[in-house]
């Protein structure tokens, strides 16, 4: 039985300027780069073209939000016949993760054979660049999964704030909730130390001045470059801590409504934050977050209830609805597989890791909760 705790951030994380001439490293080699098709089109992927002189490149862009497994098949299959000497994913959490999957692919067909692995991303949110998770969708079946092996967490992060410049308003609140999110998740996760609790407290520093700033103006580069940082800080943590039923919860959500990640994410932080904190010392640690980020924290449940109308309040001034009616969702089709969605949360990986085991009956309550 394993009676001790380990850390071991395995990325590389560059910032700073001129940082894509971190990949002149790979000049004249065979570069395979996993995008979408926006990526493609609008510039991101020109400019990393650039940076890659003499090599022979296979662009993959058919990335696509909770990537299918038939799409994993079809790049690991070019890849495969490629055979690439490094792996470059550019995009959001859904390119990344469409990458680490393939590349787990391609690396079981080409044993003993180290392919580097460097990821882009070019949102705030998921943290994907240094996690050892990714979620991928069965859309024939209704699920939507995570996958988590330390084999997926990517060798190199480069962190360049001008691929989130031009993000619309929309997808900055969404991913940063998502970012927010994550960091309160690590740190009342099982998982939890004062190492992972470092990197979490301090992305939601940074993710609580900054994130309003990213949302009403794009083009201020000291709040998008923190926010970029917020974001990697938050996957570190919570790739050493865990997460918890708030992922779950928004992973079943996702899988069989289809409804924005980051955005449930946010409307289910409120009532999971409240029931979580129902465990003392689970408040407690609500408690020190609020107070961490400035909140005023007069006693542990004051806390509690500070951090919940922190959350509130971001979200009503990001236009974010408190409900999943108010997200569009059809209710009668929620309330028929209402028991389907708790019980897909339930089976979570992310499950284990929340601090108050939770029953199946608890998940549909949470889930009425939002419903509207």
């Amino acid at each position: 039985m394993k009676t001790y705790n380990s850390f071991f951030p395995r990325t590389e994380v560059v910032f700073g300027p001129s940082l894509l001439e971190r990949l002149h490293a790979y000049r004249g080699q065979k570069v395979a780069i996993v995008t979408d098709a926006f990526m493609a089109k609008s510039g991101p992927l020109d400019r990393v073209k650039s940076f890659l002189p003499d090599c022979e490149i296979l662009v993959f862009d058919e990335a696509i939000p909770e990537p299918p497994v038939d799409t994993v098949s079809r790049g690991a299959s070019l890849l495969r016949d490629f055979c690439p000497d490094v792996v470059i994913a550019l995009g959001g959490g859904s390119p990344i993760d469409a990458a680490k999957a393939i590349l787990a692919v391609v690396r079981e067909s080409i044993m003993g054979r180290k392919i580097p692995f460097v990821a882009i991303p070019t949102t705030s949110g998921t943290g994907s660049e240094v996690t050892s998770f990714a979620v991928i969708s069965d859309p024939a079946n209704g699920r939507k999964f995570p996958l988590i092996s330390d084999e997926l967490v990517p060798d190199v992060a480069l962190l360049d704030p001008e691929f989130v410049r031009t993000a619309p308003p929309r997808i900055t609140a969404d991913t940063g909730m998502d970012v927010i999110t994550h960091a309160i998740e690590a740190v009342v996760a099982r998982g939890a130390t004062h190492f992972t609790d470092a990197f979490a407290e301090k992305s939601l520093e940074l993710a609580f001045e900054y994130l309003p700033r990213a949302y009403e103006t794009g083009d201020d580069m000291e709040a998008r470059d923190a926010m970029h940082q917020s974001s990697c800080l938050a996957g570190l943590a919570f790739t050493g801590a865990g997460l918890g039923i708030n992922h779950s919860l928004a992973h079943a959500l996702g899988g069989c409504l289809h409804v924005v990640h980051g955005r449930v994410n946010a409307v289910l932080m409120p009532v999971v934050i409240a029931w979580n904190a129902e465990d003392p010392e689970t408040a407690k640690r609500y408690a020190r977050i609020a107070r961490r980020v400035g909140l005023d924290v007069p006693s542990t449940r004051a806390g509690v209830r500070t951090l919940i109308r922190a959350i509130e309040t971001f979200n009503h001034r990001f236009g974010i609805p408190t409900t999943l009616r108010g997200m569009g969702v059809d209710m009668a089709e929620f309330g028929r597989i209402r028991s389907e969605i708790a019980a897909a949360a339930l089976a979570d990986a992310c499950t284990a890791g929340n601090p108050r085991k939770p029953s199946q009956s608890e998940l549909e309550s949470l889930l009425a909760r939002i419903g509207g």
